[in-house]
């Protein structure tokens, strides 16, 4: 952008006495204006691609937005599981109901696709907030049903041991030098073993139950999920070798929230009591 220059002008007075007047600077103009991308200006609504995570601030504000609405949804999610678990009316309605279950999984899976697969929708504001709230309540009553089946003391435990290896996964990641985005080959690979795993117990656990095989699938899902807690926390901060756009915060948020309600559900086969 070019800097504004003051001018030098020369008045003659009667032909011969001169003094000098300052001329104001001239404005710059719209194209020399928005030349220059050194000095950004953002605000906390609205997240633009162009901003790079050398700024420290844009930063801040992107994690500090992803972690408020993740707590908001952590939160509905608990309310929702307590009231499925210790209300006795309300479990004995969802159990003899499967019909919801199916239902909000249908509404899960539509909302999960729509929101990974189109850009679009999640990022025009509000309806990308409409539709992670819909997933979320769908996603709570699937957990909260599948939680009303075993013990109270188990869910409380298992409740117990999802937030402190949560807690404990969150601070590596902020604090380790080791980059967990580099090895998407290694979770990939991780996920086909666990996917062909889960297609033979599919078949094979219906006709006879093995619990220990049952226990380490669970145990395989419970570490694949916290690996994939590291990379997308890693993700968020973006000082990594890969990270997320600041403006897909409803993306990233999708992701740690889906993360920790699989690590809770595998916590839960492994750890879990069903009741009498």
């Amino acid at each position: 952008m070019t800097q504004g220059k003051l001018l030098l002008a020369n008045k003659t007075a009667n032909g011969s006495s001169s003094e000098q007047v300052l001329v104001s600077p001239v404005p710059p103009s719209y194209e020399e204006a928005t030349a220059s991308t050194s000095a950004p200006c953002y605000n906390d609504v609205e997240m633009l691609t162009e901003f790079t995570w050398d700024d420290r601030n844009i930063r801040r504000v992107f994690i500090r937005k992803v972690y408020a609405i993740l707590m908001i949804q952590l939160l509905v999610t608990l309310a929702i599981v307590a009231l499925f678990t210790f209300c006795d009316p309300v479990k004995d309605y969802i159990q003899s109901n499967p019909g919801w279950y199916w239902a909000s999984y249908a509404v899960f899976f539509v909302t999960y696709l729509t929101l990974s697969c189109c850009s679009a929708p999640r990022r025009q504001f509000p309806w990308n907030l409409i539709l992670l709230s819909i997933f979320t309540l769908s996603l709570s009553y699937m957990t909260g049903m599948l939680s009303s089946f075993y013990n109270t003391k188990s869910v409380v435990m298992c409740l117990g041991i999802t937030a402190a290896v949560c807690l404990l996964v969150t601070i590596f990641s902020f604090q380790t030098k080791f980059d967990v985005t580099s090895y998407q080959g290694v979770l990939f690979v991780f996920c086909m073993v666990m996917f062909v795993s889960g297609l033979v117990l599919a078949f094979v656990l219906p006709y006879h139950y093995v619990p220990w095989l049952d226990a380490t699938f669970a145990a395989l899902g419970a570490i694949l999920f916290t690996m994939f807690l590291a990379f997308d926390t890693q993700l968020l901060m973006g000082n990594k070798r890969y990270s997320i756009n600041p403006e897909e915060y409803v993306f990233a948020t999708l992701n740690l929230y889906l993360d920790i309600i699989y690590i809770f559900s595998f916590f839960l086969q492994i750890f879990g009591t069903k009741r009498e």
